[in-house]
């Protein structure tokens, strides 16, 4: 019979975040890593964490903001996927531990603290639209750098003049696969 496994579930937004200090301290069984946006709910860590936790086993997370964007997937992965499954989830930051045991007062704790949670990612998102809105009158914003510089615009022409698949000069680029199919389209268009 397999005991329980404590395993960590760590989701950082950006490759250059760095996901060690979420977790950092904590002796895991296994930890679980998503380098993706918390809007998606399609996250392949998640989804094999989700897959791999069993009865007994317990997932530390640093926040709900990690494991959620909106208190509607928090409530359904903790509330009614996880639990259920007599699986302990706890959310370092806030303190907060939700078993098979939970009494009403936690369920009520959870979607407490996860709408302010996601009231405080809304009004976060409102301040920076309005700043780039601001800096943008000023003529201080200048946008997103642009990933394809003019050199790698030659590479990628010359690339597909040879043929080579479109997986293959995104990797040699070190650009996204979307990144190629958008510039593709927007050279397409003019």
């Amino acid at each position: 019979m397999r005991h329980g496994k404590l395993l960590g579930y760590v989701r950082v937004s950006t490759f250059e975040q760095n996901p060690g200090r979420q977790l950092d301290g904590q002796t895991l069984h296994k930890t679980f890593i998503d380098k993706i946006s918390g809007k998606s709910r399609k996250r392949p860590q998640l989804d094999a964490l989700l897959d791999y936790a069993r009865e007994g086993d317990t997932i530390l997370v640093h926040s709900m903001d990690r494991l959620a964007r909106n208190l509607d997937d928090l409530r359904k992965l903790v509330i009614f996927e996880l639990v259920p499954k007599k699986i302990t989830v706890k959310f370092l930051t806030e303190g907060l531990t939700l078993s098979g045991k939970t009494d009403p007062m936690s369920k009520l704790m959870l979607s407490v603290m996860g709408s302010f949670a996601e009231f405080e990612r809304a009004l976060l998102r409102e301040r920076q639209l309005e700043g780039i809105a601001l800096a943008k009158k000023r003529g201080a914003y200048k946008g997103r750098k642009k990933v394809l510089t003019p050199d790698k615009i030659k590479q990628l022409k010359a690339l597909l003049k040879k043929g080579e698949s479109k997986t293959k000069i995104a990797k040699a680029l070190n650009i996204s696969r979307e990144t190629l199919y958008k510039y593709l389209k927007k050279s397409n268009g003019n």
